[in-house]
């Protein structure tokens, strides 16, 4: 087995089935990977359904969508972890990709673009400029990573400690842990595209406003500051 994708949820019985087929699609041959669903403790039938297409559903321990990631990869059989949402839609290379990167040994994590698939002009407006300003950070050296489309080297993710209780930008701060380690690669081909439900149940620039403060704080070598409360840890909210 080459790569692990772990995903955590939580009340996704709408959208798990469709989510999980898209791995029916990948041009990595089936048996060279597996799928692990970290339920959040849904009321719903979102583990139930998630059974028949996952490889494994576990019920998440540790606390926030990092803790619930970092549950996915104390399980996970390969030594590559790829991590993605439950409302994203990736590409049929994805995981092909992915592994293909791995092949040189320096490479310790994989990440990538991503955008809305709702046909919202403001959410599409918005995230063509952070696609942007990502894309200028990769060609200057500076790397981070989003819980959406990554991948890293197991051992290396657990040296470092996998991801912290952050309040938000836990994907960042363990970007900047990671890249210690060896190199990341960003692959613009990677492209996942994402629901953008939860921007708009708590406002567009709110949200990109806390991401950008949190963000600066970390590359800055400042902590982020506040408990993680329910607002936070969407992971355990429902949409």
């Amino acid at each position: 087995m080459k790569v692990s994708v772990v995903v955590p949820t939580f009340h996704e019985e709408a959208g798990i089935e469709g989510f999980l087929r898209q791995f029916e699609r990948q041009t990595l041959p089936r048996s060279e990977f597996e799928v692990i669903v970290v339920d959040g403790g849904s009321e719903d039938r979102t583990r139930e359904i998630a059974s028949r297409f996952a490889d494994r559903v576990i019920l998440q321990r540790s606390e926030g969508v990092g803790g619930a990631r970092n549950d996915g990869v104390a399980i996970a059989l390969a030594g590559i972890v790829a991590t993605t949402d439950s409302d994203c839609h990736v590409p049929d290379s994805w995981l092909e990709r992915i592994v293909r990167h791995f092949e040189d040994p320096s490479v310790v994590a994989v990440v990538g673009p991503d955008g809305p698939f709702e046909p919202r002009r403001k959410a599409r407006f918005l995230f063509f400029l952070v696609r942007g300003v990502i894309r200028i950070a990769a060609m200057a050296g500076v790397y981070t990573t989003g819980g959406g489309n990554s991948a890293f080297r197991k051992d290396v993710f657990q040296a470092v400690g996998g991801y912290r209780p952050l309040p938000h930008s836990d994907d960042v701060d363990l970007g900047l842990r990671i890249r210690a380690k060896g190199r990341i690669v960003y692959d613009p081909a990677l492209f996942v595209r994402f629901s953008v439900r939860r921007l708009e149940k708590h406002g567009y620039a709110r949200t990109l406003l806390t991401w950008l403060q949190g963000d600066v704080k970390l590359l800055a070598g400042k902590e982020i500051e506040g408990a993680m409360g329910a607002r936070q840890t969407y992971a355990r909210q429902k949409y």
